[in-house]
């Protein structure tokens, strides 16, 4: 069924037919795409976007089966977020935004409604071999910013196949944990391990260190 994430009233018509057709226990936001490239370089629309698929998309539609998980007294939520939602890196200041309301907001749900027995997980992966950056032509490249851009998009090269994020999302759908966070691909874990070990504001410097300096 078609299912386009920022339009409200064809995330309703949806949900309403699948709720009638099938018993629907899990759902997987997994809609969204990135820019990378220096904030200034950004236009309105080029943000608005990114807010709109990454972060509203993903309320919207799970505010449409909320009511269906409710009433059944069970279900589950599982939000594709992003090893992003829990760090910083240059160039990627909208996209990682949206991955940290994602993560705060899925937090604040998960106990919001443990109140109905419905569940809120969240999977972040690390750099995977999708289309995520597809539509990185949008956003215009300042020459000022191109050797330090060149430098991070060479240290993200995708490590991790779908098959391996799918195989956790798979985990998190079935091993009946009540457990918020996963991490998916090669480097999440590592990463995010990391900064708890440093804690966040040396995790920055660490961070400005490895991307910024010469």
């Amino acid at each position: 069924m078609p299912l386009d994430v920022t339009n409200p009233g064809q995330i309703k018509s949806t949900v309403e037919k699948a709720t009638s057709l099938f018993d629907v226990d899990v759902v997987l936001n997994n809609a969204g795409f990135g820019l990378l490239g220096a904030l200034e370089a950004f236009t309105d629309e080029n943000i608005v976007q990114q807010v709109n698929s990454n972060f509203l998309g993903t309320v919207r539609v799970t505010q449409a089966f909320i009511s269906n998980f409710r009433e059944n007294k069970k279900g589950l939520f599982i939000n594709v977020t992003s090893i992003g939602g829990h760090t910083g890196f240059p160039f990627t200041s909208i996209y990682n935004g949206t991955k940290w309301a994602v993560e705060g907001w899925s937090e604040c749900l998960s106990i919001e409604l443990s109140l109905f027995n419905v569940g809120v997980k969240t999977v972040s992966p690390s750099s995977t071999n999708t289309e995520l950056f597809s539509h990185n032509s949008d956003v215009a490249h300042l020459p000022f910013y191109e050797a330090t851009e060149k430098k991070m998009i060479s240290m993200i090269k995708p490590a991790s196949t779908p098959d391996e994020i799918g195989s956790v999302i798979y985990e998190a759908a079935t091993d009946g944990k009540d457990q918020l966070r996963y991490f998916a691909g090669k480097s999440a874990k590592a990463i995010y391990d990391r900064r708890q070990e440093i804690g966040a504001e040396a995790s920055v410097k660490e961070i400005k260190k490895m991307y910024l300096e010469a």
